[in-house]
């Protein structure tokens, strides 16, 4: 799906929403829902990957186009009434270079939409906090991005070491109510707070068995970082 008006218009009022994060550090956002409309939903749809793998309920990207304006106003509406369900992510793991695996969760396509609708009202805020030298999972930016920065500034300062940290299981291990506390901070509206505990509480399907876990959030989800 190309470029359309409706891109031109989230952008707008994407721009808005980061202006107001800018000027106003400090303050809570408290209404954020009612700038997600069809237009918004449509731009959420087209910057969701279309080749990813299916989630728990089999349905590929083309399969939700075939009835897509539909789908997207019943997501839409099930979404601001609190009547969306969250599925289940399916398990999948992936090869590690330490000889480990990493596991991710893979959403549905719809869930992924959904996320996506939602990660365009919070990354304008958040985004005007990071500082320059911050890549990790930012729009326009890439591990290249990093990469190309870091060796320019170990050309320029002569620089002799690089040290490498990882923080062991970390998105197995973040704590709940340590997350909720600190969208306090920025996120108050209600429909937001209530899809992302949804999506906190949604679980993990594998080997047959969904598991609720009290901590963490699984990898995979366009939300997740």
């Amino acid at each position: 799906m190309e470029e359309t008006l409706s891109s031109t218009n989230t952008y707008t009022k994407q721009q808005w929403i980061a202006e107001q994060a800018r000027e106003h550090p400090e303050r809570v956002f408290t209404s954020l829902h009612h700038l997600i409309d069809g237009e918004w939903m449509r731009e959420a749809y087209r910057r969701t990957r279309k080749d990813g793998a299916t989630g728990i309920d089999g349905v590929s990207a083309a399969d939700y186009e075939k009835d897509l304006e539909a789908n997207l106003d019943d997501l839409l509406g099930r979404m601001k009434s609190g009547r969306y369900f969250a599925p289940p992510v399916r398990r999948h793991y992936i090869p590690k270079a330490d000889g480990t695996k990493r596991p991710l969760g893979i959403p549905t396509f719809e869930d992924k939409v959904a996320q996506r609708a939602i990660l365009m009202l919070l990354e304008p805020i958040y985004e005007t906090d990071f500082l320059t030298c911050s890549y990790g999972f930012r729009p326009g930016r890439s591990a290249h991005d990093a990469l190309y920065a870091l060796r320019t500034g170990i050309m320029e300062q002569r620089q002799r070491w690089v040290i490498d940290a990882d923080i062991s299981k970390y998105f197995d291990s973040i704590s709940h109510t340590h997350l909720r506390s600190f969208l306090d901070l920025r996120i108050k509206d209600g429909v937001v707070r209530r899809m992302i505990d949804k999506w906190l509480k949604a679980g993990v399907l594998e080997e047959g068995a969904v598991h609720r876990p009290v901590a963490g959030t699984p990898q995979g989800g366009v939300m997740t970082p």
